[in-house]
């Protein structure tokens, strides 16, 4: 790390993101006084309790109570100060029926939950928390938060390393932002995630753009020297292929059961031929990352060599698991064709991308009314969508909530949160 300099107030919840190797971890061990600086100086002012590493200073060989006070101990508490705290360590951890069990026969969310009890229990004026949600199940997450908010509201200084930037928009006062040991952004969340966000979307084009080429360069390297008509690749014994016409549900295509693990591939007679495909954002700019809502338009150069009054073109999109998420063409949506000869471009228009967060991929194609395939590209073209939404499944529509006035939901916290500089 180098060059990096930041001060966290008193009572501040402050969150430190960024991707995996840039520091953060560091930086906590750093304040925590367990890893010392090369160069440069980190100063605390208070006592810390620091949850940073699973189950880090348990002894496995000894019962859960037994580390309940060495923690204690290790962490500033005087043994009966451990002792009129146990009871709510141990009942905060859901441990009663487990206290007394070496810790070595504890699973990986026990371990977690005894760990975080013993650090938010030593009534610390700085706790530092390094990713250990993750681990816990939901109830015990919901726990922890509220243990968050009643620290906020109480004064304390917390110093949270996460990925999860709904948790730092939703708590942190402040936060910063570290790339490859250096400091990127600091100050309001929504705007240093928000940096750190289109910063990820940058790199995920670059990416996505690469591997897109890549893919089709095997292909043309496949292709070169076979005949006008190639069968769709990974054919067994070079059999001719029926492809599916894109817009065909996922059962009709050949029941793909992962979209992502068959082979991509490009096959068809070029009578009408597909030069070049790009997808566009809202910019109008080439892009491969979207977020949910945002409009997408998939663009296809095409060309006929002689006149042709036979044809129809296709847009397929496949999800991870290689279930097809929507599919159309021109025929389906009842275009007639009359007449194309030369050059054109087709624009399939999204006005809102209604997916849930994931990687998707298209099959792309042009071909007369009764499938005979002129130009017909699988899986050749990748992108992402991204959300704030964490929902599951393929779709997510535009919806809202309603209830009868006997249900009541509680507020939004409200922020509150001795101060670190380093």
């Amino acid at each position: 790390m180098q060059h990096v300099s930041f001060t966290v107030p008193k009572g501040c919840t402050y969150g430190i993101v960024g991707r995996n190797g840039s520091g953060k971890s560091t930086m906590l061990k750093l304040v925590a006084g367990i890893t010392k600086p090369t160069t440069g100086t980190v100063k605390v002012h208070g006592r810390i309790s620091a949850l940073i590493e699973l189950g880090a200073g348990f002894h496995p060989e000894i019962s859960g109570r037994e580390n309940v006070f060495i923690n204690g101990i290790m962490l500033g508490l005087s043994k009966s100060e451990i002792a009129k705290r146990f009871d709510e360590i141990v009942e905060f951890a859901e441990l009663e029926d487990f206290i007394d069990a070496p810790v070595k026969t504890y699973s990986s969310g026990m371990y977690i939950r005894l760990g975080f009890a013993v650090a938010v229990h030593v009534d610390p004026d700085i706790l530092l928390i390094d990713e250990v949600l993750a681990v816990g199940d939901e109830g015990f997450t919901h726990k922890c938060l509220d243990k968050f908010a009643e620290y906020r509201r109480r004064g304390r200084t917390i110093l949270l390393v996460t990925h999860s930037l709904g948790l730092v928009q939703r708590f942190c006062d402040e936060a910063v932002w570290l790339d490859a040991g250096s400091v990127r952004a600091t100050g309001d969340p929504k705007r240093v995630i928000d940096t750190y966000v289109i910063d990820v979307a940058r790199t995920e084009e670059v990416s996505l753009a690469s591997d897109d080429a890549r893919a089709q360069e095997r292909v043309a390297e496949a292709q070169a020297g076979a005949s006008p008509v190639t069968p769709a690749a990974g054919t067994a014994d070079g059999a001719s292929s029926e492809p599916p016409e894109a817009g065909q549900g996922a059962a009709e295509a050949g029941e793909i059961r992962n979209g992502f693990a068959a082979d991509a591939g490009r096959w068809g007679s070029r009578e009408v031929e597909i030069t070049d495909v790009t997808l566009t954002g809202a910019s109008g700019e080439v892009a491969h990352v979207f977020q949910t809502g945002e409009p997408i338009q998939i663009h296809l150069k095409v060309q006929a060599r002689k006149s042709v009054d036979d044809f129809v073109f296709g847009v397929s999109i496949f999800n991870t698991e290689g279930v097809c998420c929507y599919g159309t063409n021109t025929d389906i949506e009842e275009l007639e064709a009359d007449e194309f000869h030369g050059d054109g471009e087709v624009t399939f228009a999204v006005d809102s991308l209604d997916l849930v967060e994931g990687t998707y991929k298209l099959d792309v194609a042009a071909h007369t009314r009764e499938g005979f395939p002129y130009d017909y590209h699988r899986l050749l073209y990748t992108f992402r969508v991204k959300s704030r939404h964490k929902d599951v499944g393929i779709y997510r529509p535009r919806h809202r909530w309603q209830f009868s006035p006997a249900i009541h939901f509680k507020p939004p916290k409200t922020r509150t949160g001795g101060g670190t500089s380093s």
